[in-house]
Order: structure tokens, then sequence, then C-alpha cells
């Protein structure tokens, strides 16, 4: 038996805005990117791997959600203190830059952790903290 990760999901707040950073300074490949009505989901993901990938989502497109726990998740996202994801560069140090320099708000520049890797890390537009690290 094998198990795989097909899809996690993120949080978007701008669609225009995510997608310009994960299309053009990620450099990400564009597979689906959905409407109705006024929501909007962008899955992306990369090129050498198209059976992985991330699914940018209204976060309030939940029938379920009460306008309670709508108010108490978009407070979260706004402080970027909610959702995030883990990925790997070939050369860390030539990410940082093209992030940098596409206007990405940093949050730790490169630097070699305790625990034997090094890393740096950036806030997507919606404030999703994205963790990058030497593969």
């Amino acid at each position: 038996m094998s198990i795989t990760i097909r899809s996690s999901f993120l949080p978007l707040v701008d669609a225009e805005a995510s997608l310009a950073f994960y299309r053009d300074a990620l450099g990400f490949e564009v597979r689906l990117d959905v409407g109705h009505e006024n929501m909007r989901w962008i899955t992306v993901g990369p090129a050498d791997q198209p059976d992985t990938a991330i699914v940018l989502h209204p976060p309030l497109a939940n029938p379920g959600l009460t306008e309670e726990e709508g108010r108490t998740l978009m407070e979260l996202i706004a402080k970027g203190s909610y959702f995030g994801a883990n990925l790997s560069a070939s050369d860390l140090d030539a990410t940082f830059a093209r992030l940098e320099a596409a206007g990405a708000e940093v949050v730790q520049e490169p630097m070699d952790q305790q625990w034997g890797a090094r890393d740096c890390a950036f806030r997507d537009p919606a404030g999703n903290m994205l963790r990058i690290q030497q593969a």
C-alpha cells in the first residue's frame, strides 16, 4: 500500500495577488482556476511534480461555518498565524533572492537551523507562512 499527498489547501484573500505570487514569484504552474459566483479556487504546483498541488481557496467557502467562526478565521488569517506550508528548493539562496525581488514579505532570511536544515520563511499575500528549506 502506498499513500501520497495529492493536495494541500491554503486560504487566499486576494485571488489575483495569490496567483501572481504562486505563479510568477514561486514559478508554480496553474493547474485549475475555477470560479463560482464571488469565489475562486486556484490550484497550483511545481511543473515537475504533476501529482502534488496546493489549492488556494476562499476560506469562508464552507457551508457549515458560522458567522462567528468566519470572523475568527479571517482574524487568524489576517495575522498570518493560522495556515502554512513547508517547501523545498534545490538552491535556497537563489529562491530567496527571487522571492525577495518579487516583493514577497520576508519573515526569515536563509539560515542554518539547530536541527540541521538551512531554511528561510516568507508570507504569501494572504499571510500564510511558507518555510523553504534547502533540498
